[in-house]
């Protein structure tokens, strides 16, 4: 339920749009994208790619419709698939799941640790089964 600390706590007034990454935000997944040490210099800065990648998981839009202030969408586009197929979007979930464990006090599972079928996550059997 929405408090007044939990809403200006997710208040996102200050940013262009409201998928945008805040920059507390951005410093959790900023060195999560690999490097490539190959090839020219890259000219497209990384968060304004995962800013229209949200964008366009956000409202719905189609590739081609990306606002002209973000960087083409074919770029956009070829980082996101080459960040699914490297299973990147998977350690970016992880990494901020464990972040919210860590905070929270519960303890963190290892990867690919996964709960019985059948359990929930407290090792009890749901009602309906």
């Amino acid at each position: 339920m929405w408090t007044e600390t939990t809403r200006a706590q997710y208040r996102r007034d200050d940013l262009r749009y409201a998928s945008d990454v805040s920059d507390g935000e951005w410093e959790l997944i900023e060195a999560l994208p690999p490097t490539n040490r190959l090839g020219r210099p890259r000219t497209t800065e990384l968060r304004a790619v995962v800013n229209a990648m949200l964008y366009v998981l956000t409202t719905g839009c189609q590739w081609r419709q990306l606002p002209k202030e973000f960087p083409p969408f074919s770029t956009v586009q070829r980082f996101f698939y080459r960040w699914r197929d490297a299973g990147l979007w998977q350690t970016i979930n992880h990494a901020l799941v464990m972040r919210v464990c860590e905070a929270s006090g519960r303890e963190a599972q290892r990867p690919g640790h996964r709960q019985p079928v059948g359990q929930d996550h407290r090792g009890r059997r749901p009602s309906w089964l």
